[in-house]
């Protein structure tokens, strides 16, 4: 049974920057057996089935979407649903997990903040037969993780480089130009993916000298992201670190030329850093990418303070995951379309994976405003 929404606009209007067709495989189970009666004796009706949705903040846009697509979505077909935001604490993740256990919860969808704290609670919940679907964030150092529905997120760091890239004229040889990277939260397994995506493409470029880095904040391969990582993925953390890097290294007139920035909130800090210190936007403004579409960031592509983000249409992925929880508790072959890249440590997770979209001003109007993720009004247009 599947929920698959049937929209003619979306995010699929921008193919040609989206990543190429991914081709579905899948893979087999047992039906859901926990708490309720979606139990290994056959299907299971929806209002029988209770389903633990754990997310990692309100603080972020984002999740506020994530959480509420996915619960309406799963409460519209029937299924009874327990949801839980932690503030960003690890602690509390744990205990409101432990809370969906006791609630004899069948099925959990966890979109993790540590992804390699959550084993001795998931333990529990395998030993009551508890299916795990990893959301976006891939689970870590478990086997206890039966699911992950995430989008391409090595591809979204592809594409913020790959913008850089074109919009600098690297290819060309065209350079020097001052680059400050940064990367995501270090205790988030995504942000790796972010990142090397990104730097694969921009690493060449700063060995051969077209892109500069002031700072020194240039991780020497994909394997030192952490060491520019802003934990939280915190605005004002990222605000900070960006002050102290114009205070340290751009006196004298040097001006910054492009920012990598992993997602939206980053960009919000980096913006605000760079007004402060008395950019302006326009011909001097820096290149700032970004990720996720949040409102806030819409508006300052519009305003001329930041070049482009990464869109992850959440309702996507919510509608996804709510498949995954329809094959699982009907007992049906859970359809995936990754079996080979996500290793948890343990195991290699079966995994369905969704494109991203480059989202700039120029087309605005027809990724967010046509396909109803925002009203024009939303976005002043």
């Amino acid at each position: 049974m599947s929920r698959m929404w049937k929209r003619t606009a979306a995010g699929l209007l921008t193919a040609g920057l989206m990543v190429g067709s991914l081709t579905a495989c899948s893979s087999e189970r047992e039906p859901a057996a926990g708490g309720g009666d979606a139990t290994a004796g056959g299907a299971a009706a929806a209002e029988d089935t209770l389903v633990g949705i754990a997310m990692p903040t309100k603080s972020l846009e984002r999740w506020n979407r994530d959480g509420a697509n996915l619960e309406e979505q799963l409460q519209e077909a029937g299924y009874e649903t327990t949801l839980q935001y932690a503030d960003n604490k690890v602690d509390q993740q744990i205990t409101q997990l432990q809370n969906m256990i006791n609630q004899e919860a069948d099925i959990l969808v966890v979109a993790s903040i540590d992804g390699t704290a959550l084993a001795p609670v998931l333990q529990t919940a395998a030993d009551r037969d508890i299916t795990v679907i990893a959301y976006d964030r891939l689970i870590n150092d478990t086997e206890n993780v039966d699911y992950y529905a995430t989008f391409d997120n090595y591809q979204v760091g592809q594409l913020q480089g790959q913008f850089i890239e074109e919009q600098l004229g690297l290819a060309d040889g065209a350079g020097p130009f001052n680059l400050e990277p940064f990367a995501g939260s270090p205790d988030d397994n995504n942000a790796k993916f972010f990142f090397s995506g990104a730097w694969d493409v921009l690493l060449p470029y700063v060995e051969s000298g077209q892109l500069q880095v002031p700072s020194g904040k240039a991780p020497a391969s994909n394997d030192d992201w952490q060491s520019i990582g802003i934990q939280g993925w915190g605005s004002d953390t990222a605000q900070a670190e960006m002050e102290n890097r114009l205070n340290s290294f751009y006196s004298g007139g040097t001006k910054v030329d492009v920012v990598l920035s992993p997602n939206d909130s980053l960009a919000l800090g980096i913006a605000q850093a760079l007004e402060g210190a008395g950019y302006t936007p326009g011909e001097d403004w820096p290149i700032i990418t970004g990720q996720d579409a949040d409102n806030a960031n819409v508006l300052n592509m519009l305003a001329g303070k930041q070049a482009m983000t990464v869109w992850k249409d959440t309702r996507e992925l919510a509608d996804r995951t709510a498949t995954m929880v329809d094959q699982i508790a009907q007992g049906e072959t859970v359809e995936v379309n990754d079996e080979e890249t996500y290793d948890n440590g343990v195991k290699v997770v079966p995994t369905f994976l969704l494109p991203p979209v480059v989202v700039t001003p120029d087309n605005v109007q027809e990724t967010l405003v046509d396909s109803g993720f925002y009203e024009a009004g939303d976005l002043g247009l």
